[in-house]
């Protein structure tokens, strides 16, 4: 398997935007150490502090769907439930 990509797109409901920011900052430190993470960053909109975007290589596949089933990314989505107004993720191969 090749490595993988991902930017993901956070944008959190602007009465929510904070809580939505401290939810993703707990994430970083636990999946920087997970098994097949190269690198897992988090960088906010200089124009629109409610959007978010990860930026997220995996040494393949398996690893990314362990990272989206582990206990710390599931109680995110928990503890963020109704506070963001779209996820998007978007898997992308590194060609040049």
């Amino acid at each position: 398997m090749s490595k993988l990509t991902i930017v993901a797109r956070i944008l959190a409901k602007p009465e929510k935007q904070e809580l939505v920011k401290q939810e993703l900052l707990k994430l970083i430190d636990i999946t920087r150490a997970e098994e097949g993470c190269i690198n897992y960053d988090l960088h906010r909109d200089n124009e629109n502090e409610n959007l978010f975007l990860f930026f997220e290589n995996w040494e393949n596949r398996d690893s990314l769907e362990k990272h989206a089933s582990n206990t710390h990314f599931v109680a995110f989505q928990e503890a963020t439930k109704g506070a963001i107004e779209e996820f998007i993720v978007n898997e992308m191969t590194h060609i040049a």
